[in-house]
């Protein structure tokens, strides 16, 4: 049986759930089980924005550490954490908004999982940090990468280094989460968002999610030209007629996906 499972609405909002008691830990394989259903909803024609939660007290309380336990050598350690890496590299570039509703614990890899997502939620009292250098290592799915671009550098050493916890509301001051919500509402407000943006065409969605994303990476001549590029090719688009008519007509746009 799967520990991570979806289920979709009519209005094509996705809520994908991490269930691995007693905390949502990252074993292998259930690395494996996320990838697979993240794959599965990005395939799913009804799924327009997923909202990643976990089941439980827990978001995703890190890695599986009788796993970690086990790499003892550099070589086996460096190939143990590539699927971590394949699953946050995974959800990044999708053409699909992820969502995380971080509940309660949001540690190590479940941190880094989350800074993958597009926009992130967390209850007030949430949890979140990267603990690793307690144990004699680094964060090892991407954290040492995400955290400065999140929070910035400053931030990204004193949460990194120090290995103390944030709740919610502060993650939500440094910019590790978009917003701090009140216990038990991260969902319902992750949810909020995503309908916000199912409504919306797909062309333009992804054209922006994919903007955005190279913008981060191009020299700022190449990005601009990226931009215009994807301007353009939406131009050609109904989705873009539609918005347009609609905004004439001084009515809401209808979602229209060419």
């Amino acid at each position: 049986m799967s520990t991570c499972t979806y289920t979709v609405d009519e209005t094509g909002v996705a809520i994908m759930t991490i269930n691995n008691p007693p905390m949502n830990a990252l074993s292998t394989s259930v690395i494996n089980d996320i990838r697979e259903c993240v794959k599965k909803a990005l395939a799913d024609d009804a799924v327009r924005v997923v909202v990643f939660t976990g089941a439980g007290k827990a978001f995703i309380a890190g890695a599986d550490i009788k796993e970690l336990d086990q790499m003892k050598e550099k070589k086996l350690a460096s190939k143990y954490l590539e699927n971590g890496h394949d699953l946050c590299n995974l959800i990044e570039g999708a053409d699909k908004p992820f969502i995380a509703a971080i509940n309660g614990f949001a540690l190590g890899g479940g941190c880094e999982v989350s800074l993958a997502c597009h926009i992130r939620v967390a209850d007030e009292s949430a949890q979140i940090g990267l603990p690793e250098i307690k144990l004699g290592i680094i964060p090892g799915y991407g954290g040492t990468l995400r955290t400065p671009k999140a929070a910035g550098i400053g931030q990204a050493y004193e949460l990194i280094l120090t290995a103390n916890f944030v709740s919610g509301t502060q993650a939500a001051a440094w910019g590790l989460v978009n917003h701090a919500v009140p216990k038990g509402e991260a969902v319902n407000e992750a949810k909020k968002i995503a309908l916000a943006i199912a409504k919306k065409g797909r062309p333009a969605v992804k054209m922006a999610m994919d903007v955005i994303r190279n913008g981060l990476v191009l020299e700022k001549s190449a990005g601009q030209q990226y931009e215009r590029d994807g301007l353009g090719a939406l131009c050609e688009t109904g989705n873009k007629n539609e918005g347009v008519a609609a905004f004439l007509e001084k009515r809401e746009p209808r979602a229209i996906d060419n």
